[in-house]
């Protein structure tokens, strides 16, 4: 007999999956690693930037109020009686119209409050004494980089959770974090399930096709942050299956099978998770593609039962485990950024269930356009490659039209957002 499920809301599995996440352990590394890692800790600034008054131009250091009675029909002269480069410090003192030559990044004499920019001044020397002429007056101020006016000390730069790009890895240098505390990426194993899939290294047979899931999910585990392990492929043998599944589950942070999750006749997981133990927090969502996940949690530790299907696969693991792996990572935005696109093209099948079609973004015009980026079947493995987000279209429409402003979520994007279901 058929078993009859009854679909869940796709906000109602989310939360429910989200209720046994829990951010991860915490690793300190070199600057040189940390690359692409998430913060575990605020990076806050240990000291003012810049640290010091400094020129932001080649020019010379004056004292301002001898330039106040400067204009075009009387030049105001000064004696240069020193030259400043950036990473060295003058140790004479400026007396009245008298000047330093400083160039960019320099350190501001402290006897001098302006910086007069070197095309404004007119050079010359007589009896062997260097000296400069300008033609306008100065304010207390002008030309100078003040300590601090970049950031002061103590304010939290980047939040713990964020992803570490390049501008991120500069300020660690700016502030002298040579180790950076990072969240230790958790380590998910892969098990892909049914008698009827090849290695990649074997030519296809008739009634086989090539294991395609399991390398797309190690590519979108390593994508949302984790590491991946490829656990094997399972033939249709539930005693095999339930005794490699039990002895791997203990080895791994989260762990993931596809296929075997629908109501087939070697459709083994509910019976395995049932064997196991496990509580299954749903085994029916209202959704295409996926419609058949089933997430079960055992002694705390989240078990993804994916859908065989590649486009369902790939959906999945998207809304249901990327949120659980970026808040082991210590994000408080783990699920996809949602964004409005408008479509480039009619897409008018009915949507019974909520529908995410895997979708391409593009610019035109100002405007961001959406499109699918190939077939819109669950089976389908080759709308997943030109893919970057997912259109989602609500369930009991009736399809939706060129020109639409339709709810996309990205799948590229490192910011993520903290909830975006309604």
């Amino acid at each position: 007999m058929v078993e009859r499920r009854k679909p869940i809301p796709v906000e109602e599995a989310v939360r429910n999956v989200m209720n046994f996440a829990a951010p991860g352990l915490v690793e300190e590394i070199s600057i040189n690693e940390c690359y692409g890692r998430f913060l575990a800790e605020d990076l806050t600034a240990t000291h003012d930037v810049p640290p010091f008054n400094r020129s932001p131009y080649d020019g010379f250091a004056i004292r301002s109020i001898d330039s106040k009675n400067a204009n075009q029909n009387h030049p105001i002269e000064f004696e240069v009686i020193d030259e400043i480069g950036a990473g060295y410090v003058t140790k004479k003192k400026v007396e009245a119209f008298q000047a330093i030559r400083i160039m960019t990044g320099a350190q501001m004499p402290s006897d001098c409050d302006a910086v007069v920019m070197l095309e404004l001044t007119k050079e010359y020397k007589r009896n062997g004494i260097d000296y400069m002429s300008i033609k306008r007056s100065f304010k207390e101020g002008d030309n100078i980089s003040f300590q601090g006016e970049d950031t002061t000390k103590d304010t939290v730069l980047v939040k713990k959770g964020s992803f570490i790009n390049p501008g991120v890895k500069a300020l660690l240098a700016t502030f002298g974090y040579d180790k950076v505390k990072v969240a230790k990426k958790p380590i998910v194993g892969v098990f892909a399930t049914g008698t009827e899939l090849l290695d990649v290294h074997e030519s296809l047979v008739p009634g086989k096709i090539r294991n395609s899931n399991s390398h797309m999910i190690m590519a979108q585990i390593e994508r949302a942050g984790a590491i991946p392990t490829y656990l094997g492929k399972l033939p249709d043998d539930f005693e095999l299956c339930y005794k490699a599944i039990e002895d791997a589950i203990s080895e791994v942070d989260l762990f993931i099978t596809t296929g075997g999750v629908s109501v087939g006749d070697y459709d083994y997981l509910p019976a395995i998770y049932e064997k196991l133990g496990a509580q299954v927090l749903f085994n029916k969502i209202a959704m295409r593609p996926g419609s058949v996940t089933t997430i079960a949690v055992l002694n705390g530790k989240l078990l993804f039962g994916l859908s065989g299907n590649p486009s369902a696969c790939y959906v999945g693991f998207e809304l249901y485990t990327r949120p659980v792996i970026r808040t082991y990572l210590y994000s408080d935005s783990p699920h996809l950024q949602k964004i409005t696109a408008q479509l480039a093209t009619d897409f008018l099948k009915p949507n019974p269930f909520t529908r995410f079609v895997r979708s391409k973004l593009s610019f035109e015009k100002g405007s961001v356009l959406v499109a699918p980026s190939g077939l819109d079947k669950s089976n389908v493995v080759s709308s997943t490659a030109g893919a970057n987000a997912l259109m989602v279209l609500p369930g009991g429409t009736r399809g939706y039209e060129k020109g639409s402003f339709v709810e996309v979520l990205l799948l590229e994007d490192q910011e993520g957002s903290q909830w975006p279901w309604k």
